[in-house]
């Protein structure tokens, strides 16, 4: 398969992403290809990696955060590889899904509390109280709508079996399904991924007016017209889509490392990731606002 097919689109693709992260993920995409390695392994890797990574940031001589930043890097190269691996191979799943967006999370909660530890002595609690704000707050809310955004992209360039444009109603009936008795660390998950569908839902108000009314009276034979207008509308939001999920944050974190700084990370995620985060809510919203009137108001 070319590199090409293992992208999710080129929309939906940062530079830096094209031009190094992919290339890099898929050399590593075709090692475990060849071992037979599943996807949801390579998963579990990057998050070794990352949680490995993120511990190196407590102590602060320069080979220790020299160590962090490659893991880190390295954590982040697996985790291209694992999307790639299961697209070359069609194993993707719902719990490489859900586990692949929880990859992320692992590595920033060690990345938080090495920040507290070190901090502590100078700060006290104040650096507690800063990396929960950015760590809850901040980034969780931000990826979480990053992640929505760029799947809805999809589903309009790409239709469902494009995109994993997922709803909280579906994954409640599938968790209801389940037992506890029977199926525990599978409900447990997927709990969680019920939750983080529903926070989408509950940031994206406007979109959730749109869509409802457009799968009423469209279902999946969405006209293309519309495909169209909304994926070029769509577009251009996408950089900023993309700056609120790893590659601008990692930057923002590797900087301040090296410059001995650990609190400007958790800082410029609660000011200058926010700014965006906000900035890019309101231009989606508006967007969908303007659809639905244009397209589905009766």
């Amino acid at each position: 398969m070319d590199i090409k097919q293992t992208y999710k689109s080129l929309d939906t693709e940062e530079h830096i992403d094209m031009y190094f992260n992919r290339p890099v993920g898929y050399v590593w995409a075709l090692l475990f290809k060849w071992l037979h390695v599943h996807p949801n392994v390579v998963t579990i890797l990057s998050i070794f990696l990352g949680v490995a990574g993120g511990i190196m940031f407590y102590w602060p001589d320069m080979t220790h955060t020299l160590i962090g930043i490659f893991l880190f890097m390295w954590a982040n190269h697996f985790d291209s590889a694992d999307g790639q691996l299961a697209r070359m191979t069609g194993q993707k799943t719902r719990w490489g899904r859900i586990l692949d967006g929880m990859a992320g999370d692992f590595w920033f909660i060690a990345v938080y509390a090495s920040i507290s530890f070190r901090l502590t002595p100078t700060w006290g609690i104040w650096i507690w109280m800063l990396c929960f704000l950015s760590g809850v707050f901040c980034h969780g809310y931000q990826t979480t709508l990053s992640d929505y955004y760029r799947n809805i992209h999809l589903y309009f360039l790409k239709g469902k079996a494009g995109s994993e444009l997922d709803s909280s109603a579906q994954q409640k009936i599938f968790f209801d399904s389940l037992s506890w008795k029977t199926d525990f660390f599978w409900k447990l998950f997927l709990a969680g991924y019920t939750r983080y569908t529903r926070n989408q839902e509950r940031m994206t108000p406007w979109f959730q007016k749109f869509y409802r009314q457009m799968r009423q009276r469209y279902g999946d034979e969405i006209p293309q017209t519309l495909r169209d207008e909304f994926r070029a509308a769509s577009l251009p939001l996408m950089k900023y889509a993309n700056m609120l999920t790893f590659n601008v944050r990692a930057f923002a974190l590797y900087v301040s490392m090296l410059v001995g700084e650990p609190w400007l990370y958790p800082a410029f995620e609660v000011v200058v990731m926010t700014t965006l985060f906000v900035y890019t809510r309101h231009r989606h919203e508006r967007m969908s606002k303007s659809f639905y009137e244009r397209y589905l108001m009766v």
